[in-house]
């Protein structure tokens, strides 16, 4: 009976922690290193359904999230996500990651600082 039990709770937790937030995001770095940004969104969404409970990893699901919709030239959507990281993640280092590609875009000069992002109000 014992070996039982042992083999039962074995099987419980290896199919909880394949489950978990971490093995998503992993699966999604490793998309995004093959350049596949659906995938990675894919992930990545997968990764915040199972991660709600650890709000720790939004910056870094956030983050990763921007670079992707960067590689696929949706400058203005990557720039509204680094943004939210600065504003509202600002201790966090993924915000400190996020600044940096706000000034490598307006290196590029897909931002300008100065212009609003936000849809206008009528």
């Amino acid at each position: 009976m014992r070996p039982l039990i042992i083999i039962f709770a074995a099987s419980l937790i290896s199919s909880c922690a394949s489950n978990t937030p971490g093995k998503h995001l992993d699966q999604a770095y490793r998309a995004y290193e093959a350049g596949d940004c659906s995938r990675v969104i894919l992930e990545l969404s997968q990764a915040e359904r199972t991660s709600r409970s650890r709000p720790y990893l939004q910056p870094e699901i956030s983050l990763l999230r921007g670079l992707c919709l960067e590689r696929q030239g949706l400058y203005l959507d990557a720039i509204q996500i680094y943004r939210h990281l600065v504003r509202y993640r600002p201790t966090s280092e993924y915000a400190y990651r996020a600044g940096a590609r706000l000034e490598t875009l307006r290196l590029l000069g897909h931002h300008d600082p100065e212009d609003s992002l936000a849809p206008e109000r009528r």
